[in-house]
Formats: structure tokens, C-alpha cells, sequence
């Protein structure tokens, strides 16, 4: 399982731009590199990224191979109402995180 850390404000006041970064772990392969015994390693990467803020989409990223391992991710949503945030991974080899934040909005 990867590890994902998410920082973000637990409050916020109604209207106010949050930033929002995410840091996964994941050696995201391209495909292209060779392994030890000279055979390429498989490709393996996050493919799709998708932040939704009260199930409605937020955010959302179309990953490649020219993405750095253990990727970091900012965006910026305004704060509306106290609520969930919910993010999701997903990629090659069935590989799939999701993490819930919540934060207060006054």
C-alpha cells in the first residue's frame, strides 16, 4: 500500500481560496529503463488523479510516464461548506489509493 499525505486547512472561512498538496509514494516505471539482467521493467505508473470536495470534482490530473517518482500534486479550490474531501489514485497493476479529509468552513 502506498503512503499519501495530504496538507490542507481543517478550517476555513466561506469563500476563502484554499491550497491544497498531495505527496504519494509510488516509483511510477516508465517502461523504458532496463533492469539488472538487462530486461526492461515493466511500465507502472499512476495514471489518474481525482479530487472531489462534497462528490463534486474538484480536480483532476492525467498522469504519464514523464511524471516524477512519488509525484506531488497542488491545486487551489475555494472553501464553500464544512465537508469531505475525498482522493483517489489510480494506476497500473490494480494500483489504487483513496484518502478522505474533512474541513470545517465557517
Amino acid at each position: 500500500m502506498a503512503n499519501a499525505l495530504i496538507r490542507m486547512p481543517k478550517t476555513a472561512k466561506r469563500g476563502e481560496v484554499i491550497e491544497i498538496k498531495t505527496l504519494i509514494q509510488h516509483p511510477m516505471e516508465t517502461g523504458y529503463r532496463a533492469g539488472m539482467n538487462g530486461t526492461l521493467i515493466p511500465r507502472n505508473i499512476i495514471e489518474d488523479f481525482v479530487c472531489t470536495y462534497n462528490g463534486v470534482e474538484v480536480c483532476r490530473m492525467k498522469l504519464s510516464s514523464a511524471i516524477a517518482a512519488n509525484p506531488f500534486i497542488s491545486f487551489f479550490t475555494t472553501a464553500t461548506e464544512t465537508g469531505v474531501l475525498f482522493f483517489r489514485w489510480t494506476g497500473d497493476e490494480g494500483f489504487k489509493v483513496e484518502e478522505t479529509v474533512s474541513i470545517s468552513v465557517a
